[in-house]
């Protein structure tokens, strides 16, 4: 009898420290996709600067647009949680895509190396973007829905794992950043 106590203590034991390491092993991979997030993030906020200032010099006029650009940019930068990243990059992939629009109007912005450069950036950054959100959402899926499971919940709980968000856009904005690659 003793010894059926000990094997079932035992088997307890070995599932616990399975689901932990699982949970662990999810939880980091989840980290990591963020990690991949916040470097495009990164990305794009270094192209920003560089962006506003060539449209600056052909359209400096356009005031509201490069200063809503400028703003965003700051407010995401400032920002930690995925929900709320989530929503601030979605409003600046929307300036962004009203600041590549302007060069329809200016056909010297349209003509210019530097302009078709950076845009030609922004384009590759939206890509990979749009690939760690993809990888970053999949991770935390895989995490919470691992989480959530019973019996890996009590482990959950007692090792004080929690919910991690997704990266979401608003809902206006999961149609692709339009952006025309013509110089």
């Amino acid at each position: 009898m003793l010894m059926l106590v000990l094997i079932a203590i035992s088997a307890l034991l070995a599932w616990g420290v399975f689901a932990y390491n699982r949970l662990i092993r999810l939880r980091n991979q989840s980290r990591t996709a963020w990690a991949d997030i916040d470097v495009q993030l990164q990305r794009r906020h270094d192209l920003v600067p560089q962006l506003v200032k060539v449209v600056q010099a052909y359209a400096g006029h356009e005031a509201a647009t490069l200063q809503a650009v400028t703003e965003l940019r700051s407010q995401a930068m400032g920002l930690k949680q995925p929900g709320q990243i989530g929503e601030v990059e979605a409003s600046l992939e929307h300036a962004l895509g009203r600041l590549i629009a302007l060069k329809e109007s200016y056909p010297d912005l349209k003509a210019n190396q530097n302009f078709a450069q950076l845009q030609g950036e922004l384009v590759k950054v939206e890509e990979q973007l749009q690939y760690a959100r993809r990888f970053y959402n999949g991770a935390v899926r895989d995490y919470n829905d691992g989480m959530q499971r019973f019996p890996d919940l009590l482990v959950a709980k007692m090792g004080g794992f929690a919910d991690v968000a997704f990266f979401q856009a608003e809902a206006d904005s999961r149609a692709a950043v339009k952006l025309d690659l013509q110089p």
